[in-house]
């Protein structure tokens, strides 16, 4: 099936020439997902002339043990006819083997990358993607300073990419920020969000700046209260040492959830260049007031999830699970209630939850409009009208609303209007990751997190977490959606959506 991006790109968008260097790459996220893309990318004649790809990692291996491992990951998490880019690529694939703290590693780096300029007589753009903990990064990024290899010399880039989680807290962050400062200019750096790749989170800005319909009524008037949704329906499985770590909040909220909530609720940019959208974005965040101690338990909830039966099959609780420290306070669900302050949205409350072992995975936006302002059609109990953003699974948009039933009656029902990609286009998403990609190679950081983005996510998660010292997450049994004391987060009669 051909890949929806094929259709997006012309002539004037094609990327340059260009090196791809996988830093990690012996690690999961290069076969199940960054080969996979580029393979797909490839597929669709997307990727660039003269490119190539260098793993760098401190196993023993050759270029053809590199290879057979990605041949590997691609079959199993490859898209059709993966297989057969990825055999037509691999002449330009190839693998360094060196730690990432020895600074002779970097210099045969540096001479490696001009051997394939060299043999394919261009002169090729880098990108480095840091595929490996945080903890790496530091070493990682003063050796790229030191060998030259972050320097952009005439009209040759030199970017990189760095994955989440982009620190722990407000303060680490700022910290792994001037890290990556001293090696590369902000321009070059791409902070990737694999959840802004998302075809339905891209369209959010389609959806309201394309259309006249939808804006008009985007606003504290006429939307009663706006649901983000990120769940999913197993546990923490063998990432409980890493979870522990993290939790939900720092895992989604701060980063996903957040993310999405900028694009709904941000002001109409003065063009889609990257930093013209992502102004209006922290603008948002602007919006949101760093939560003082004593109103984190009006405006939050955290929960952890307890042993129960899911489908038939009883499932271990959160202290159960491998890797879990026994007495953990660590939350597997939050919900938080957000106030925007601006004109737009103020009495708009915006409320984002996520969580594991919920009863179905799923994510979405659902636009909760207000109620008319007169029930003329008594006897009727009519739902809002929502409007809401499928992500993940089946993506797409519906709109609920209110329609006459056939017959003499005045008897209303609740019916839908769905637009699914696959059956609009002929043709499933692309992953996440194969646009990030090339949108990186391209120069277009428009979905990429900005630093002052970075920083201000985490002023409110950070004020929410040191909230949370003196109470410790509320039970609720493996297979619901979450602790009840989450309802009292909505107010007004509002309820969560069960989807």
């Amino acid at each position: 099936m051909a890949n929806p991006l094929a259709a997006e790109l012309d002539n004037n968008r094609r990327a340059p020439p260009c090196s791809l260097v996988i830093f990690g790459a012996t690690g999961d996220l290069t076969k199940r997902k960054l080969m996979p893309s580029l393979a797909g990318l490839h597929s669709d004649g997307l990727l660039p002339t003269n490119f190539s790809v260098i793993g760098f990692a401190r196993r023993d291996k050759s270029d053809e043990d590199f290879r057979a491992d990605m041949r590997d990951g691609i079959e199993k998490h490859g898209r059709e006819g993966s297989q057969e880019s990825l055999r037509a690529m691999e002449p330009s694939i190839f693998y360094h083997r060196s730690t990432f703290e020895d600074p002779e590693g970097y210099e045969a780096l540096r001479q490696r990358l001009d051997q394939i300029d060299k043999a394919s007589n261009v002169r090729s753009n880098r990108i480095f993607y840091l595929a490996t903990p945080p903890s790496a990064y530091s070493g990682i990024l003063q050796n790229l300073k030191l060998s030259g290899l972050s320097e952009e010399v005439g009209d040759r880039f030199s970017r990189v990419i760095v994955e989440k989680p982009f620190g722990h807290d407000r303060k680490s962050a700022n910290a792994l920020n001037e890290q990556v400062a001293a090696s590369f200019d902000e321009d070059q750096v791409y902070r990737i969000d694999h959840y802004l790749g998302k075809e339905t989170v891209q369209n959010i800005l389609a959806m309201r700046f394309a259309n006249g319909i939808y804006e008009p009524l985007w606003n504290q008037q006429y939307i009663d209260h706006v649901q983000i949704t990120v769940a999913e329906s197993i546990g923490v499985g063998s990432r409980g040492s890493y979870f522990e770590e993290s939790g939900i909040t720092r895992d989604m909220i701060q980063n996903h959830l957040l993310q999405v909530l900028t694009l709904v609720a941000m002001e109409p940019p003065v063009s889609l260049a990257a930093n013209a959208v992502r102004d209006e974005k922290v603008k948002v965040l602007h919006g949101i007031r760093t939560f003082k101690p004593k109103e984190v338990p009006r405006n939050t909830v955290r929960g952890q999830y307890t042993r129960d039966y899911v489908g038939g099959e009883e499932v271990p609780g959160y202290l159960e699970e491998e890797g879990v420290s026994a007495d953990s306070m660590t939350e597997t669900y939050t919900a938080v209630r957000l106030q925007i302050n601006n004109w737009r949205w103020g009495k708009t409350p915006f409320l984002l939850r996520s969580g594991k072992r919920l009863p179905r995975r799923v994510s979405e936006v659902a636009i909760h409009f207000r109620r008319p302002p007169l029930h003329l059609f008594h006897g009727n109990e009519l739902s809002q009208n929502i409007l809401l953003l499928r992500i993940q699974p089946d993506e797409g948009v519906s709109l609920r609303f209110g329609s006459k039933v056939p017959g003499p009656n005045d008897d209303i029902r609740n019916v839908r209007m769905d637009f699914r990609y696959g059956s609009a286009f002929g043709q499933g998403s692309a992953d996440a990751y194969e646009r990030l990609l090339l949108d990186a190679m391209l120069g277009d950081s428009t979905l990429f997190a900005r630093r002052d983005e970075v920083d201000e996510a985490w002023r409110i998660v950070d004020s929410i977490l040191e909230g949370w010292h003196n109470y410790p997450p509320k039970p609720y049994g493996a297979g619901t959606w979450g602790p009840e004391a989450a309802d009292d987060l909505l107010r007004k009669g509002r309820v969560w959506r069960k989807p």
